[in-house]
């Protein structure tokens, strides 16, 4: 079926005002303003600002159930671990899947085509979270890159998390083969791909963190984990292991082009060039890193030195909230915050969302209004109170705060429309994650 996306408001490349046509899953042609393409259906979006599909690069979404977690207020971040490891030590089967529903449904009601997730809390009887996952995004329509992550030190070996969420290393390689061989998607439309992630210098071994990239390289997937989020790992690194974060990984085989780190906050400029030299990406998360307080991502600098830099909302127990477009915004104002107004302008998190994050998991098929791309987008209105007056209609989602699509496409079908996922009981959902949240924070 090929599906004209007549005539939008805003959003395409020049020459393309009488929109675009999808067929079979990609953008097969631009319309030019006046032109009337051979077509089998037509949506009007004379109402729509048009953008890519927004693509996620970190998140946690099991985290959705721990939000506002009073314990854990007003905490930096090896604090609030402390105080939240004993929480999701508690989770089972059940509310896992729904927190990965809500999480999901919220970043595609946001406009969000591809998602990232980087989980690594493994109690028992929870050995087959990264399917569960992708068996959620494969309801809802989602692309996904879905991290298979990991812990292997815990309090008894000076970790952070407690001993019943970590797993041996053997355990852990094992089921990394096992998802590969049955999840992982290669080339253009890929709707589930793995990728591997030890979850941090202060939770993980040499030893994981060396044979992760190993396996990284024989099975061709992408390795992610958190780095240089806080002064504190900084610290940490210096005081066990005689370096500094990007060192210590260097040493041990991360330092590729397959690697993307989530926050990298704390690297010096020297570190960017580095990175940049070997084709690493960083997932940027402004909200998580202004709630915690662990600092201002030094994104015009990573990009000056060669790095790709995408966005993402980090878990929802640091952000407490799954909203992509929103992170758009705070992205702009955080950069401005720090660096004055030319730090940002209102293009730059469009940019940062579509194609720079679509380098940090590795792709060229999404993240891009081109011919030849996949049919991802994220179609805005604005028909709502913060949005009259405005003048140009694509700064007017950054500036004014847009926050909910009204239609969103993943490889040419429709998974959002009129603000809303076609079949999701949303009522239903939410009381259900309510009722989750509160079974898991009974179990302490």
């Amino acid at each position: 079926m090929r599906l004209w996306v007549k005539q939008p408001l805003a959003g395409m490349p020049e020459g393309a005002a009488g929109g675009l046509v999808a067929e079979d899953g990609v953008i097969a042609e631009f319309v030019a303003a006046g032109q009337v393409p051979a077509c089998d259906e037509v949506f009007d979006a004379s109402a729509h600002v048009v953008l890519p599909g927004l693509i996620n690069t970190h998140h946690h979404f099991y985290q959705t159930l721990t939000r506002a977690y009073q314990p854990a207020l007003d905490k930096k971040l090896f604090d609030w671990l402390v105080a939240l490891y004993p929480v999701w030590a508690q989770l089972h089967e059940a509310e896992f899947r729904i927190a990965c529903r809500l999480a999901l449904a919220e970043l595609l009601l946001s406009g969000c085509t591809a998602a990232v997730d980087h989980h690594y809390v493994f109690p028992s009887g929870l050995e087959n979270a990264i399917d569960i996952q992708f068996e959620e995004a494969a309801k809802l329509g989602l692309r996904v890159t879905l991290c298979r992550g990991s812990m292997d030190l815990s309090t008894e070996d000076g970790g952070l998390p407690p001993p019943s969420v970590v797993q041996k290393i053997d355990v852990i390689l094992a089921d990394g083969e096992r998802l590969a061989a049955r999840w992982h998607q290669a080339g253009p439309g890929a709707m589930t791909q793995l990728a591997l992630a030890p979850c941090s210098p202060f939770s993980v071994s040499a030893d994981l963190m060396r044979e992760t990239a190993k396996q990284s390289a024989r099975l061709g997937l992408r390795l992610h984990t958190h780095l240089a989020e806080t002064k504190d790992e900084n610290d940490y690194c210096e005081a066990c292991f005689g370096k500094r974060p990007l060192d210590y990984l260097e040493e041990l085989g991360w330092v590729t082009n397959r690697t993307w780190f989530a926050h990298g906050i704390h690297f010096t400029r020297d570190e960017m060039r580095r990175m940049g030299k070997a084709g690493i990406c960083v997932a940027h998360c402004p909200s998580s890193n202004m709630i915690l307080g662990s600092g201002i991502c030094a994104v015009v600098a990573l990009e000056e030195a060669g790095v790709a830099v995408g966005l993402a909302v980090d878990g929802s127990a640091s952000n407490d909230g799954s909203n992509m477009m929103q992170e758009l915004r705070q992205g702009m104002l955080l950069q401005r915050a720090g660096g004055g107004i030319d730090a940002a302008t209102f293009r730059d998190p469009l940019r940062w969302a579509t194609l720079g994050s679509a380098r940090c998991i590795g792709r060229d098929d999404i993240g891009e209004i081109a011919v030849g791309k996949q049919a991802d987008l994220a179609l805005f209105k604005l028909d709502e109170l913060r949005f009259s007056g405005a003048d140009d209609p694509l700064a007017a989602l950054i500036t004014c705060g847009a926050h909910r699509a009204d239609r969103v496409m993943v490889a040419g079908q429709w998974r959002v429309i009129d603000g809303a996922i076609p079949g999701l009981d949303v009522a239903g959902l939410m009381a259900a994650h309510n009722a989750a949240a509160q079974r898991l924070r009974g179990r302490l």
